[in-house]
């Protein structure tokens, strides 16, 4: 494989992982939050998000004034408010089981981002040292 196109896909699985960092933080927030009045659940659209960076760097534009920066940051994702599919008395919108659901699925893509690049890794010194 031409390094050019390695350094793309290990850049783009970096990028991937990054993603995957900020929604787990954004996951796990919601569930910190599950008992707090008026607690409105998050959450990132991963695959938009990663189908921007294929096309170059991504800038994180609001397209609507509902969405939060994560952390204040340009370089950040958008959150977006989940809309839950049943509303609490409270007013909060986390249901805990799709939170944790969604936390142990977007953790399970985040290991397998890591094993993926582990491989490629692997590959690329087994090539330097002309191993077989």
């Amino acid at each position: 494989m031409p390094f050019h196109l390695m350094d793309k896909s290990v850049n783009f699985h970096a990028q991937a992982l990054d993603l995957r960092s900020h929604r787990a933080e954004v996951l796990s927030s919601n569930i910190a939050n599950a008992d707090t009045p008026n607690y409105k659940a998050r959450d990132i659209n991963f695959q938009k998000l990663m189908q921007k960076q294929q096309h170059g760097p991504v800038k994180m534009d609001k397209t609507n004034h509902q969405h939060l920066s994560i952390g204040g940051g340009s370089d950040n994702p958008i959150a977006l408010y989940r809309v839950p599919g049943q509303a609490s008395l409270d007013g909060n919108t986390v249901e805990t089981h799709v939170e944790k659901a969604k936390f142990m699925e977007n953790s399970v893509k985040y290991q397998s981002t890591l094993t993926f690049l582990g491989g490629r890794f692997k590959g690329l010194k087994t090539a330097i040292r002309g191993e077989l």
